[in-house]
């Protein structure tokens, strides 16, 4: 039985105008750009995880809190853009730029915790998250992934941080790996020498062929 009641409930998720899309991945990797082709390609809803008006706060959260106090800021995010997903998907398809495996991914990645310790925090709360129709686990060499940082316009500490950061990045790396083996709405897509276009029309083709059936 899960423990959440009364008002801490989702509600009844909103189906059948369209499938709930996720892209994940380390950052740089091109899931902004991609989130908005699909978005515009599908006529979906699309959003980022956590929300963007969160997006403030997480430099504040990241350097001033924790990892505890951390943890619950970006769950709070997760569990908000779910909120934000059944509004959606009454209208239509959506198309969310990360979700519950970045959360777990990162936070295990940056506390060099062990990533079954955090899914064991958010397991109480699963219930109330609507679970994607599929998430596409997007990989790239190390090549591909430094060109695509050189021209990312919102490059940050974090981004410093995962390239800088004495094995942060092969740590996410695995952590996607671990996410997507869990995962049974995972596609792994590898996107080197492809460009965004391209890996709009694999989706595109995955979502077509798979969910119609």
């Amino acid at each position: 039985m899960s423990p959440l009641y009364g008002a801490y409930t989702p509600g009844a998720p909103a189906r059948g105008n369209g499938p709930f899309i996720v892209l994940e991945g380390v950052s740089g990797i091109g899931k902004s750009t991609l989130a908005r082709l699909l978005a515009e390609r599908l006529n979906a809803g699309a959003l980022h995880t956590v929300p963007d008006f969160y997006m403030p706060w997480a430099p504040v959260m990241n350097a001033n809190t924790r990892a505890l106090p951390q943890f619950a800021f970006y769950l709070s995010g997760v569990l908000h853009a779910s909120d934000i997903v059944r509004s959606h998907l009454a209208r239509g398809a959506v198309v969310s730029d990360r979700y519950v495996s970045s959360v777990l991914a990162y936070h295990s990645a940056v506390h060099e915790l062990d990533m079954a310790q955090v899914a064991e925090l958010l397991a109480p709360f699963r219930t109330y998250l609507l679970a994607p129709d599929r998430t596409f686990y997007l990989r790239c060499s190390n090549r591909t992934l430094r060109t695509r940082m050189a021209h990312k316009r919102d490059y940050n500490r974090d981004d410093h941080d995962m390239i800088t950061v004495p094995g942060r990045l092969e740590r996410l790396r695995s952590n996607f790996g671990k996410a997507a083996a869990d995962d049974p709405s995972a596609v792994i897509i590898d996107t080197d020498d492809r460009t965004p276009g391209e890996l709009a029309d694999t989706i595109i083709d995955h979502l077509t062929t798979e969910l119609s059936e």
